[in-house]
């Protein structure tokens, strides 16, 4: 008998883990990014040249590696042309910059994934060469630059981002102002580039997500929780009285208990419940297994009720999440019925939140999103 419940829990436990962790590989790793937009070059400008506020036009253009989900590097080229504005000497200057930047993944940072699945966000920094050319100068001014900016996203697709870029260029051994004339003093980071664009992020790969888009739960923090949710059973199961053989003198000692007692101790412990995905009421396709060894146990036991609880995690108000919580239970309560269960034994329990479970840690909130049982 111990064999058998061992077993079962085991599988059980399995189920759960697949059913709430992402794979650390599995996605995607490389994308293009393309965008266009506007500049405003900040200094040095000659007195009486300026361009507009904003100034077209920007151009950009880049390949990304992302090493996991979280950081990653990228090599761009970009494209800048100043122009005059209307009460300005004439010129036109174009600038050429080419970049190796650091990623950061600020959207997976910063659990995003805890309140959208749509909205992302990057940073991005990193050093390179430019070239400033005018119209005033027969002389191409090489310079060296650094870039800082962050990139909204907005996910279209698996494959597909729309992107708003803002990044500033910091340019060092500038020798000429942006409208082209000469000055030959620019030591250290002399001149300021502001640029914001619009693109898209279209991502490469055979896997179904890129890496932008991909939480990876923390496996270890998982299986600590289901061995000592294992080793919790195993302790109850050694309390059970074990059936002792009978002596010569015939003394009989206390029965052990029934499968159905087992079943109904486990199904009140906890150790069948139903998850979910973050803001979703419909369970995960691996809690179906939960959910049949509680409709067997009703099915042999007529005479046997049954509270369904359900619960949210700490994430959002606490109406919404009470909400929520009901939803999941009456989802998981027309499961039952449609299987033959009567209504009147099924009766639905909306906790809300379960505050005992971790806020900040998204694994915890995984084991949040559930439904237990009770049977009465």
């Amino acid at each position: 008998m111990k064999k058998v419940v061992m077993t079962l829990a085991f599988a059980l436990a399995l189920t759960g883990l697949r059913a709430q962790t992402e794979t650390n590989s599995g996605f995607n790793k490389w994308s293009i990014e393309f965008g266009g937009g506007i500049n405003k070059p900040q200094r040095p400008f000659s007195p009486g040249y300026a361009t507009s506020t904003p100034n077209l036009w920007v151009g950009d253009l880049g390949v990304r590696y992302m090493l996991n989900n979280k950081f990653g590097l990228k090599a761009d080229f970009g494209y800048n042309s100043f122009t005059n504005q209307k009460n300005s000497k004439d010129f036109d200057s174009k600038y050429y910059r080419v970049d190796l930047q650091a990623v950061s993944n600020l959207g997976r940072i910063m659990n995003f994934e805890t309140w959208t699945n749509t909205l992302g966000l990057l940073g991005h920094a990193g050093f390179g060469l430019a070239q400033l050319e005018s119209n005033r100068s027969n002389e191409k001014d090489l310079i060296g630059n650094f870039i800082v900016g962050v990139t909204g996203q907005i996910r279209l697709s698996n494959r597909v981002a729309l992107t708003g870029d803002f990044s500033t260029i910091l340019n060092a051994s500038q020798n000429h102002t942006f409208d082209g004339a000469y000055i030959g003093t620019g030591k250290g980071f002399s001149g300021i580039l502001f640029n914001g664009t619009v693109g898209l992020n279209v991502y490469l790969g055979k896997n179904a997500k890129h890496a932008d888009w991909t939480v990876i739960a923390n496996d270890n923090a998982n299986v600590e929780a289901l061995e000592s949710k294992i080793a919790d059973l195993e302790s109850q199961i050694k309390k059970i009285p074990a059936q002792k053989e009978i002596v010569r003198e015939k003394q009989v000692s206390a029965p052990q208990p029934t499968d159905n007692e087992l079943i109904k101790r486990m199904i009140n412990d906890k150790y069948y419940s139903v998850y979910f995905d973050f803001n979703k009421t419909t369970p995960i396709e691996n809690s179906t297994a939960a959910i049949d060894v509680v409709l067997t146990y009703l099915r042999k036991n007529p005479s046997a009720s049954l509270d369904l609880i359900g619960y949210a995690d700490q994430v959002g108000k606490a109406d919404y999440n009470e909400k929520l919580s009901n939803a999941r239970a009456n989802n998981v309560k027309t499961i039952l019925e449609k299987a033959g269960i009567a209504s009147s034994r099924l009766n639905v329990v909306a906790n809300g939140a379960d505050t005992s479970i971790q806020k900040d840690s998204e694994e915890a909130r995984r084991l949040a999103r559930r439904v237990t049982f009770i049977v009465k």
